[in-house]
């Protein structure tokens, strides 16, 4: 059980302490406004896209691809999606509050948290079901990102403007080129072609540089965009984000998984359940949120409160899943 609340809280902690190194870096004059505002667009055009990019080019085919887990994951982030707006209609009344906090229903930091906790809770097993759902659950994350940050933004919203949104938004742009060099590399395979990306090191280790480079950038912005005082005037939505991100989020859908297709799936698959659900909400939500006109300070402290509370609900998530006998 110990063992369990050290690795939640290990996985956390440098995400928090990178934050905390932000603001103290703010405090001593090394990181100003306009340095945070400009480096949060360079996350967000450049360095994220990178890290996406990869992400998707290194996914593995599997040989046996089980759909029933990847349905089941599809169909939970939609139906928490849909559960959203109304819920933020009754959490905020600010129009570029809504999109930003309807993000906590369904977007997790699924890369950087959630692979890594799935290996710690099931082992090898564990990080290969959950890396293959990566190249489901990211695009995903991403387009109802843009649909939400499009329908709360300025303007009135009408289907030609998300459709464009999507379609310019870098994010996706560089999942898509991933899928597609991706697409390629299965082909030469398949036609005996040894031929991969990383065979032209100098561009891959480009790409590996910048990768490595957004989210340490991307937290120490967070940091120095960081206001206690900001707190007070968001409260609610902050609670609201929290207990639906760390609390209705991933009970709810583990909880469901357990009562209804128990036999269905193995620990491996609860494991990356609750890397999908239980994960705090994605540090590249706050980039996206300057980007689209959302409300960036919003998208701040909840990664922020998210990240802290994390800890506590993949503990008790995990440890009841112990107590079940699925782990």
């Amino acid at each position: 059980m110990m063992n369990s609340f050290i690795f939640a809280l290990n996985a956390v902690l440098p995400i928090v302490l990178t934050v905390a190194l932000g603001y103290i870096l703010k405090k001593l004059g090394l990181m100003t406004a306009e340095f945070s505002k400009t480096a949060n667009r360079l996350v967000f055009k450049v360095l994220l896209p990178a890290m996406l990019f990869l992400n998707v080019y290194k996914t593995e085919a599997a040989k046996n691809i089980e759909l029933t887990y990847i349905i089941y994951v599809f169909v939970c982030v939609l139906i928490f999606f849909a559960l959203a707006f109304p819920m933020v209609t009754l959490c905020t009344r600010q129009r570029q509050r809504r999109g930003v906090l309807m993000q906590a229903a369904f977007r997790s930091n699924y890369a950087l948290i959630g692979i890594p906790l799935a290996q710690s809770l099931f082992g090898t097993e564990g990080a290969a079901v959950a890396t293959l759902l990566s190249a489901l659950v990211i695009p995903l994350f991403n387009i109802l990102a843009v649909i939400c940050l499009s329908v709360y933004g300025e303007g009135k919203p009408n289907f030609k403007k998300i459709i464009i949104d999507i379609l310019k938004n870098p994010l996706i742009q560089s999942i898509a080129l991933g899928g597609v060099f991706l697409l390629i590399r299965s082909v030469f395979q398949k036609n005996g072609i040894g031929f991969r990306l990383t065979d032209i090191a100098p561009l891959y280790k480009l790409l590996t540089y910048l990768s490595n480079a957004a989210t340490p950038l991307a937290l120490l912005v967070l940091g120095a965009r960081f206001e206690f005082s900001t707190v007070g005037r968001m409260k609610k939505e902050i609670i609201s984000g929290v207990l639906v991100r760390n609390l209705f989020v991933p009970f709810t859908a583990i909880a469901c998984a357990v009562l209804f297709f128990r036999e269905s799936f193995t620990g491996a698959h609860f494991a990356a359940f609750v890397a999908v659900f239980a994960s705090p909400l994605a540090v590249s939500s706050v980039a996206m949120a300057q980007e689209m006109k959302g409300d960036a300070e919003l998208a701040g402290q909840l990664v922020i409160w998210t990240t802290l509370f994390s800890a506590l609900s993949t503990f008790t998530a995990s440890f009841i899943l112990k107590q079940t006998g699925i782990f």
